[in-house]
């Protein structure tokens, strides 16, 4: 079992939950900001680097840009494309490059707002939502309604704890732009944060209905369904998301509460080893303790539901390891250690819980 210190730290990673549903939607307009005349051969190269992108080489759209670097370090949109690259790898460890291409973009030209979008894109990856909002609200003094942005802005809104506005901005974004996926995903975000969720489902659908779904917005959805015990559904929505991305955690996890659910153990334990695999590094980053809480309660559900309780104790211990604030997780471990005749450590636990529980009154 890996440990926390065995978790490989980088406090670039991105949160995920945004990371790229509006990748496509935007790379459209960068391609046609693409089409502005360039002397070449930097013209036929930043091109050649944008078509690469829209395809999905990143590999060959990163020589590209570097070919272009070599003759003119001085190139603001291959300083941008080369970020965009980074970025469509999907790798944590290129993250903090990718932000240094987009701030060095900004820096040699300022009015480059494409570089802009995506510096706010990954400043509200990292949690920085008040950068990621600057940042947003200058594109917008330079190009006024611009769904993309607006969108965006919706969600950095959202973040910083205002639903409402991410409503506004949103259906503006799709006055403009009816066919942005992404804002129907964020208008469903900022719907569950109001506590109305016939209305964010209606918008979970029309998001997965769309040709630019995204293992997100199949996630958020399931998630839904998991909280209104409709499982199949759920569980149908967790396998469109890992056919999407097999590499992507959140998709397992929710597996796993399904199979819980049903009292299916070995199948949730199946889907949490695919959630977080032995050997493979994750990123140091509030997402990732979050992450690894959530499996080990699952994994606890698991046991617990197996009767091994021991093991089940272990797993709830660790989740408080990760996160010591959920007194749900001490209430468990007061039945079971009441179940394994240990009644001094259940009423520490219970005491806990009690604490808690007080707190979040």
């Amino acid at each position: 079992m890996r440990s926390a210190e065995s978790v490989h730290s980088d406090l670039t990673v991105p949160r995920l939950r945004i990371a790229v549903v509006l990748l496509a939607f935007a790379m459209s307009c960068v391609a046609t900001w693409a089409q502005t005349p360039r002397p070449a051969p930097e013209g036929a190269q930043l091109d050649a680097a944008t078509q690469h992108l829209q395809q999905g080489k990143a590999e060959q759209a990163i020589r590209e840009c570097k070919g272009v670097l070599a003759a003119n370090p001085r190139s603001a949109p291959a300083h941008m494309l080369l970020a965009l690259a980074y970025l469509a790898k999907g790798s944590t460890a290129m993250i903090a490059d990718a932000k240094a291409e987009l701030q060095q973009a900004l820096d040699l030209d300022p009015e480059l707002l494409w570089a802009r979008f995506y510096l706010a894109r990954v400043y509200l990856d990292q949690g920085l939502s008040e950068k990621a909002r600057d940042q947003l609200e200058r594109g917008l003094q330079q190009s006024p309604g611009l769904p993309p942005l607006l969108a965006l802005l919706g969600e950095v809104r959202r973040k910083l704890g205002d639903p409402a506005a991410s409503l506004e901005l949103n259906r503006k974004a799709l006055e403009a732009a009816p066919t942005m996926t992404p804002a129907h995903y964020f208008l469903a975000l900022a719907y569950l944060d109001l506590k109305q969720e016939e209305p964010a489902m209606a918008e979970f659908e029309k998001a997965i209905h769309s040709p630019d779904v995204t293992p997100e917005m199949y996630n958020a959805l399931a998630s839904l369904y998991i909280r209104k015990r409709q499982f199949a559904q759920a569980e149908d929505l967790c396998r469109k998301a890992i056919a999407l991305n097999r590499s992507r955690p959140d998709a397992y996890l929710n597996l796993s509460r399904v199979y819980n659910a049903r009292h299916e153990s070995d199948k949730a334990l199946e889907a949490l080893r695919a959630a977080l695999p032995e050997g493979k590094a994750f990123a140091v980053s509030e997402y990732y303790q979050e992450l690894e809480a959530d499996v080990a309660v699952e994994r606890g559900a698991a046991y617990t539901d197996k009767k091994m309780y021991a093991q089940a104790i272990d797993e709830y211990t660790r989740a408080l390891d990760f996160d010591p604030r959920r007194a749900a997780i001490h209430r468990r471990l007061a039945e079971l250690y009441v179940r394994q005749g240990e009644p001094a450590r259940a009423a520490l636990h219970t005491k806990e819980a009690e604490k808690l529980e007080k707190g979040q009154r």
